[in-house]
């Protein structure tokens, strides 16, 4: 089974943003990989703004 799953990384831990369904105590791999800083992006890809940026990020890593 396969997840993407985004997550908070506090203190020395990742805490998900969404529940699982997974056993306690079951090992997981995790790859992570940082959220693109979008800013940088503005403009480049036309008159999208940050906010539809945005929109489109989530909508690309959510699958």
């Amino acid at each position: 089974m396969t997840l993407v799953v985004r997550a908070v990384y506090e203190k020395g831990v990742l805490r998900l943003l969404e529940d699982v369904d997974l056993r306690d105590g079951e090992e997981v791999v995790v790859i992570v990989r940082r959220r693109p800083n979008i800013d940088k992006l503005v403009g480049v890809l036309g008159k999208a703004s940050a906010r539809e940026l945005e929109a489109y990020e989530e909508e690309v890593y959510s699958h």
